[in-house]
């Protein structure tokens, strides 16, 4: 069984969407389990689960340009995981939402992914070419916002997260399944 755990934060419910749509994506891949730890409540059973987990996607509203206060304290919280090397060759992703089309989303999955390299663990990007970019596109294409380091997803600062696109969310649900099914290959190559 390949253990996928979703490590993220969400201040106002749009990031747990795009959360449940990963975790959607990677329980239907055959043989992996998901799970959601929101890294503001988490005890020490679920740090150990985290340990335990063959792959760790994290995921943090974009704010301000970087991940979210409380997922920056997850990330300096686990540097004792860091000093022994725990996470060490476990797959890891990324997945952030903001308000604006840009919002500098970006910087978010490069905070994300440094994280990742500075524990040790294996990056997984997304496997879709940008949707959304061509006379034909449209806002219902898959990877809507061309990124190829993470899922993005864009959410109406006015709306709450009901309102958030489904291109979105498959997009995130992509991720998720790429995790999974990765993460079973790499699995079955080491034994």
């Amino acid at each position: 069984m390949t253990k996928i755990a979703i490590a993220f934060h969400s201040g106002y419910g749009h990031t747990r969407r795009q959360a449940e749509a990963v975790l959607a994506g990677a329980a239907a891949v055959p043989g992996a389990t998901a799970t959601l730890y929101p890294v503001d409540q988490l005890d020490e059973a679920q740090w150990a689960a985290l340990d335990a987990a063959d792959a760790i996607i994290f995921g943090a509203p974009t704010y301000m340009g970087s991940a979210s206060a409380p997922f920056k304290a997850f990330m300096d919280a686990s540097s004792k995981r860091w000093f022994t090397q725990a996470w060490k060759d476990k797959v890891a992703a990324g997945f952030t939402t903001s308000a604006s089309q840009s919002g500098d989303k970006l910087n978010t999955l490069i905070q994300l992914m440094v994280f990742a390299n500075q524990q040790a663990m294996l990056w997984v990007g997304l496997d879709i070419m940008p949707g959304n970019n061509s006379s034909k596109g449209s806002v219902d294409d898959l990877n809507r916002l061309g990124s190829y380091s993470g899922a993005m997803a864009q959410a109406n600062a006015d709306q709450g997260a009901e309102a958030m696109l489904e291109s979105d969310l498959k997009t995130a649900a992509r991720l998720g399944a790429r995790v999974a099914e990765t993460t079973s290959a790499l699995k079955r190559g080491r034994s």
